[in-house]
């Protein structure tokens, strides 16, 4: 059988994909390598969302192009959302790749691979993690319903469509059952859930649902748009439900004029309320965003109220984007474009009062107890690293361990620890036996 190498690049939702089409690649009997170069197959599993992604799928494609020049015999195929956007492009430009395919278009893939038509079944049944084994994206919906006029992920994507609750529980107790301790839940709207389908919101009802299931340990839900987002998740999180208190709500900016401009549906009042009142509910909730500097018509005046709106309310977590100028959004369309050595400027002072926001927030942290989930394990030097609950994967801060030889920590395991140190994005903590240390409760 062919063996196969595949390249996954993007969000996590582009991750969900490959370990869908993995699974559907490895229950037909295929070969999956993780040297490109012993391949006869290289799958790029593309993200177009935005000019940095744009460009490291190209590298990505012509580096495969590159090992097929070595042997003839290799084919090059390139999925997701950069062919879904430009399949004929790619074509014309890139030659040498056989086969060009869409988003979830797995299918096709398996019918070219096999040269006669497939039908991919059991799509969640079989997915195979990229990620440890102890965490696990899952994906509620694919699409977006919304507008934001600096987006192309609705043209991508298309619009927001829900999977039923009972196909997601289904997969989410066949991660359980292969030792998957935290849960992501992830789509472009996680408020949006259910609305197309079942005529109201029902991401309440699938998170009490999930919260059932015997063997997960975490669940921690990200990308809440902030119009629709519903309290009565703080009030879960405040129960002591498996639901995590961290919440993951992108705000893209706090300006009224720019909010307008990009077509939010917000305003900076009915952001700021509702973040207040969040943390009125639950004052220890990790809050993250996102922000997009320099979208067209961002003025000076917008970008210094969005700093001391940064500094009043002083996030947990924050992450930002550089406005991408894509072609077919209605951003693109606007004049008074910011220049990218303003808007580069601008990420840098966000950034520069978020480190001493996150330095402040970890250092209060110094001499308290935190579950910690072990991401990594170094048993031969006794030294670990992992998250709290206030973490996500990838994104957020890092835990680092030294088990001072006392302990030896497995992967994905849920431990004490007490936090000794912390810089701006990492703290520095010890394993401790027992819940409360020093009469030290634990968060």
């Amino acid at each position: 059988m062919k063996k196969i190498h595949i390249t996954s690049l993007g969000c996590s939702k582009n991750t969900v994909d490959t370990e869908v089409l993995r699974g559907q690649l490895l229950t037909n009997g295929y070969t999956l390598v993780n040297i490109p170069e012993t391949a006869d197959i290289l799958i790029i599993n593309t993200c177009g969302f935005i000019n940095d992604a744009k460009e490291e799928s190209i590298q990505a494609i012509l580096e495969a192009v590159e090992l097929k020049k070595k042997d003839h015999k290799k084919q090059v195929f390139v999925a997701g959302c950069l062919s879904q956007r430009y399949p004929t492009e790619i074509k014309a430009e890139i030659p040498e790749v056989d086969a060009v395919f869409g988003t979830e278009d797995y299918t096709s893939i398996l019918s070219k691979i096999k040269g006669k038509r497939t039908f991919a079944d059991n799509l969640y049944q079989y997915r195979s993690l990229t990620t440890p084994a102890h965490y696990a994206y899952l994906k509620i919906s694919e699409g977006c319903n919304h507008s934001c006029s600096f987006c192309a992920i609705p043209g991508i994507r298309g619009r927001h469509r829900s999977r039923t609750i009972e196909e997601i529980i289904a997969e989410a107790r066949l991660l359980a059952d292969k030792g998957v301790k935290e849960l992501i839940v992830i789509s472009q709207d996680t408020s949006y859930y259910g609305i197309d389908l079942y005529k109201s919101q029902k991401i309440i009802s699938l998170l009490e649902t999930l919260n059932e299931i015997r063997d997960l340990e975490w669940i921690r839900v990200m990308y809440w748009y902030p119009s629709n987002f519903p309290m009565e998740v703080v009030e879960m999180i405040k129960q002591g439900s498996k639901i995590l208190p961290y919440l993951d709500i992108p705000i893209q900016h706090i300006s009224d004029h720019v909010l307008h401009l990009m077509k939010r549906g917000d305003t900076g009042q009915s952001i700021r309320k509702k973040l207040y009142r969040i943390r009125e509910l639950y004052p220890d909730i990790a809050l993250r965003t996102t922000l997009i500097l320099g979208h067209p018509g961002e003025s000076d005046k917008d970008f210094d109220e969005l700093i001391s709106f940064i500094n009043e309310v002083k996030f947990d977590r924050l992450g930002t984007f550089i406005y991408s100028d894509e072609d077919g959004t209605e951003s693109y369309k606007l004049k008074n474009k910011v220049p990218r050595k303003t808007a580069l400027e601008r990420q840098k002072h966000i950034m520069e009062a978020q480190k001493l926001i996150s330095l402040e927030k970890n250092q209060h942290r110094i001499g308290t107890v935190l579950s910690v989930i072990i991401d990594e394990a170094d048993e031969r030097k006794n030294i670990y690293s992992g998250r709290s609950v206030y973490d996500a994967p990838e994104i957020d801060n890092i835990i680092y361990l030294d088990s001072k030889g006392n302990h030896k920590l497995a992967s994905g395991s849920i431990i004490k620890a007490v936090v000794n140190d912390a810089s701006e994005y990492d703290l520095f903590a010890t394993p401790v036996e027992n819940s409360v240390v020093n009469n030290v409760p634990v968060i």
